[in-house]
C-alpha cells in the first residue's frame, strides 16, 4: 500500500465509524429521516450518500466490485432503518480497504478510470476530495442529530487519537 493510500485508509476507517456512531446515536428509526427548515438532507440520506460514493467510487471504479450506485435513491428515500444505514456504511469500509488495498503506487499520479462532473482529476486527488466529503457530510450528520434530538454527546468525530496507531 503506498504511504498516501495508508494514510488515507486511517481517516476513511476514522470517519465511517464515527459516520456509524452518528446513526447508532439517532432515538429511532423515524428521526434518521427527519430535518429542519432549510436543510434539505436528512442524517439518513446523507448516510446513504456517502455509502454510496465511496462504493461507487473506490469499490466499483477502483476494486471492480460490480456495486451499482443509485444516487436518485440517496437523495429521495425517507425511510429505513438505522441497522441496514449501518449496514451500508460498514460494507462502503470494506470497498474502501480493499481499493485503497489494492492500489498501484503509480496509479495515484494517473487520471482517476472514469470521468468525475466532467473532469478527470488524478486518482490521488480525487481520494483526497473523497475524504474531505466524507468529513463533510459527518459533520452535517452531527449537527443536525443534536439539533433535531436535544442530544449533545460527541461521537469524538475528527479525533486525533485515532490518527495514532
Amino acid at each position: 500500500m503506498t504511504p498516501l493510500a495508508a494514510d488515507l485508509l486511517v481517516l476513511f476507517r476514522r470517519d465511517l465509524r464515527c459516520f456509524i456512531r452518528e446513526i447508532e446515536l439517532f432515538p429511532d428509526d423515524a428521526s434518521l429521516w427527519r430535518t429542519m427548515p432549510g436543510i434539505s438532507n436528512s442524517a439518513g440520506n446523507l448516510a446513504l450518500h456517502v455509502a454510496g460514493n465511496l462504493r461507487h467510487f473506490i469499490g466499483a471504479t477502483l476494486s471492480g466490485t460490480g456495486y451499482v450506485r443509485q444516487r436518485e435513491k440517496e437523495f429521495a428515500q425517507r425511510e429505513g432503518s438505522r441497522a441496514a444505514l449501518v449496514a451500508g456504511l460498514e460494507a462502503a469500509l470494506l470497498d474502501v480497504e480493499t481499493g485503497l488495498r489494492h492500489l498501484h503506487p503509480e496509479a495515484l499520479a494517473e487520471p482517476f478510470p472514469v470521468p468525475v462532473g466532467g473532469l478527470h482529476p488524478t486518482t490521488g486527488r480525487l481520494l483526497l476530495s473523497l475524504s474531505a466529503h466524507l468529513a463533510f457530510h459527518l459533520g452535517q450528520a452531527g449537527y443536525l442529530r443534536r439539533a433535531l434530538t436535544g442530544d449533545g454527546r460527541s461521537t469524538e468525530a475528527m479525533s486525533i487519537k485515532e490518527l495514532v496507531p
